[in-house]
């Protein structure tokens, strides 16, 4: 028996109950070994729901290289790239890129360049800029 085999019979037997830990630990442990053909057949199966344990691991391995890299982008990348990223709402990293900004706009970085940014976008943003102009202004009390 292959260790795809092994955890793909494992999936099976614990597909309507809980993994047994000894059992889980096993087959993540066997994950890593497998190809990458086999890796995007497990974490396809049918068998493990989102929320599996197994499923979630099997990600992890075949993802590894990728996971944390995009934050990783978004803090290197220069304020102006940055608000071209933060515009584009098909990017997929807007959120991250508001993170971002609104971090520089607190240490002082680059607010000419931000305050346009957020006042052109939504109205949570121009709120949220608003509020940040008046702590400068009044300090930190709520009227």
């Amino acid at each position: 028996m292959t260790e795809y085999e092994f955890i793909m019979s494992q999936c099976r037997k614990y597909h309507f109950t809980t993994w047994d830990v000894d059992v889980l630990e096993k087959c993540k442990a066997l994950l890593k070994n497998l190809t990458r053909e086999d890796l995007v057949r497990v974490y396809r199966s049918t068998l493990l729901v989102d929320r599996d344990p197994l499923k979630k691991e099997a990600f992890n391995v075949l993802f590894a290289d990728k996971i944390g890299k995009r934050e990783q982008r978004i803090k290197e990348m220069p304020t102006d790239r940055l608000i071209v990223e933060f515009r584009d709402k098909t990017s997929g990293n807007v959120s991250l890129a508001r993170k971002e900004l609104r971090e520089r706009y607190k240490t002082g970085r680059d607010r000419e360049l931000i305050m346009p940014a957020f006042n052109m976008s939504t109205k949570s943003d121009q709120q949220w800029l608003k509020w940040q102009i008046r702590k400068e202004r009044y300090g930190n009390k709520r009227y």
